[in-house]
């Protein structure tokens, strides 16, 4: 009996996924739990495995191509079985799937409208290409233009480099940001092309590029956050001197005792969520839940956009332990390697800018979270200590705070325990 490969809901948000690569032709037997393609989801790149034994009689779904969750993207049956109706259903669904998106032949840039994925000078009217079907056949031979992060596309262009001539490091061969820095700086294979001014009179004024998984849930869950939430902001500077010396002399122990300055703060802002329940909560539209547990998201900025691991229970684990695992979690998110179960189910985020300079900054809350803090960079500031002006480690942090559970006392207590465990760091290893 012929067995449909549906596009699976792989992550618990996923509501559609992009198919990144088949690792099976057409023709190719098959066998339960078998690795048929590479989906990439709104979060990570993951596989999708064949439900059923038979052979992958045919694809309905060309890689680059993005499709709904439940949509059939194959069908798996025995090498003499009848698949028409199948085919013909498949083949129904990709030939109205773009009428919706086609509806319109013409579109302003608008820097203010809601619906743009891109924008343009306002003087600006350029007619809309029609869309690209959803469900398209596979064509036999077709590679399709070379993968790449848009980060990656944006770095190319600048630095006219050739994007096809670059073997990808990421998933599934996708050229991402140190490929190009790579090629850039003469270590890569990659030959470089026309001057950026050639390259850009080439293909005219400005380039769009698509959305991936992750950016479009980026923005949707962005468009959750900064409008219903009624929130406010509590900035504070810490000292963090004593943090910097301790960190000096644990590196000194040797490597099994190297931490980070950001390994630190984590650790302070998890045992602070302890003894802070109601920071560590989340609101639910009619209850409001108070965690016994905290669960710490730690944003990582990867080529394709911004991802929140989870470090679970980390007021309980030491401060190596919680290191090596912020480290791990950090490469894999990077490399899109990430499973649900790392990136969902946090109680409340941490957002590090400090190594890049920035000074402070404010960042949006992650719903059904009630908070995250904003960490900002280490700085030589002079200050007045004990009638002396002397220079000491300051660091600013931001807390947005969602007021209909968070009270300004509340997130200011919050802070005033956090201060206390970076000014005295060793009550985070005792």
């Amino acid at each position: 009996m012929a067995t449909k490969v549906f596009m699976e809901a792989l992550s618990p948000t996923m509501e559609e996924g992009r198919l990144v690569k088949w690792n099976v032709a057409e023709g190719t037997a098959v066998k339960s739990g078998d690795v048929l393609a590479e989906v990439e989801t709104d979060k990570a790149v993951m596989e999708l495995v064949a439900r059923g034994d038979g052979v992958l009689r045919k694809q309905f779904v060309a890689e680059g191509a993005t499709v709904p969750v439940s949509s059939v993207v194959g069908v798996i049956a025995a090498a003499d079985e009848d698949i028409g109706a199948i085919v013909s259903l498949a083949v129904g669904v990709a030939a109205t799937a773009p009428a919706a998106a086609a509806s319109s032949s013409a579109v302003t840039a608008s820097a203010t409208s809601a619906t743009n994925t891109a924008s343009a000078p306002a003087s600006a009217q350029v007619t809309a290409p029609v869309a690209a079907p959803a469900v398209a056949p596979v064509v036999a031979g077709s590679t399709g233009p070379t993968r790449s992060s848009p980060l990656a596309r944006r770095l190319a262009r600048e630095g006219g480099v050739n994007l096809g001539a670059i073997a990808g490091s990421g998933p599934g061969g996708r050229v991402i940001k140190r490929d190009i820095e790579a090629a850039m700086s003469g270590a890569g294979a990659a030959a470089p092309s026309a001057t950026t001014a050639s390259r850009a009179a080439a293909v005219g004024d400005f380039v769009d590029e698509p959305l991936t998984q992750i950016r479009k849930t980026i923005a949707k869950r962005l468009a959750e956050s900064i409008g219903p939430i009624p929130t406010f902001f509590l900035t504070a500077e810490f000292d963090m001197s004593r943090v910097v010396e301790m960190r000096t002399q644990a590196a000194a122990l040797g490597d099994d005792f190297k931490v980070s300055v950001n390994d630190i703060v984590l650790k302070a802002v998890a045992t602070a969520l302890a003894k802070h329940p109601e920071v560590n909560a989340h609101w639910l539209g009619d209850k409001i839940r108070f965690f016994n547990r905290v669960h710490l998201g730690m944003a990582v900025a990867t080529d394709d956009g911004l991802i929140v691991p989870v470090i679970f229970d980390a007021d309980r684990k030491g401060l190596r332990e919680l290191s090596r695992e912020s480290r791990e979690l950090a490469a894999k998110a990077r490399e899109r390697k990430l499973t649900p179960n790392e990136y969902t189910g946090s109680t409340f985020s941490v957002s590090n800018l400090g190594m890049m300079q920035i000074d402070q900054f404010t960042a949006i809350i992650n719903p059904p979270e009630c908070g995250i803090l904003a960490i900002g960079a280490l700085e030589d500031t002079p200050v007045v200590l004990d009638g002396a002006v002397t220079v000491r480690k300051r660091m600013r942090v931001t807390m947005s705070c969602d007021h209909r559970v968070i009270d300004g006392a509340v997130g200011a207590r919050f802070l005033q325990e956090l201060r206390r465990m970076l000014e005295n760091p060793l009550m985070l290893v005792f």
